[in-house]
């Protein structure tokens, strides 16, 4: 936890299971991170940063939370549950709203040459 004059700020660093693991280790993650959210105190800031193994899409319901600056067409299974856990919360997926070139939007490259955006920010509204 950070001090600040106001207001102080919560830090968690996240690593999710990956695509291919089971719903149910999913499921547990996400029951977890959940537990531990609803435990800060209301009136911290919270920021939840890192791995999330988690390409978020281009589809408008998403909008309101993610924004505009995505790197991928259509969201993922790991994707679609970042967003729900994030509007579920109050949060906005910040790493996503800058503009940047798609050359420094993702975080991540498999097999030498795709390019995914799957290390995510999250803060609240």
């Amino acid at each position: 936890m950070l001090r600040g004059r106001w207001r102080n700020i919560i830090l968690v660093n996240v690593h999710a299971p990956s695509e291919g693991k089971s719903e149910e280790s999913k499921d547990s993650f996400y029951e977890e991170l959940e537990q531990v959210f609803d435990h800060f105190p209301k009136y911290h800031m919270k920021i939840l940063l890192g791995d999330f193994k988690a390409k978020v899409g281009r589809e408008i319901i998403f909008k309101p939370t993610i924004g505009q600056e995505i790197l991928h067409q259509d969201s993922n299974d790991n994707g679609v549950r970042l967003v729900n856990f994030a509007t579920s919360k109050n949060l906005m997926v910040k790493s996503t709203m800058f503009p940047h070139r798609n050359i420094h939007k993702y975080t991540w490259t498999s097999d030498g040459k795709t390019n995914n955006q799957i290390d995510h920010v999250l803060i609240d509204r």
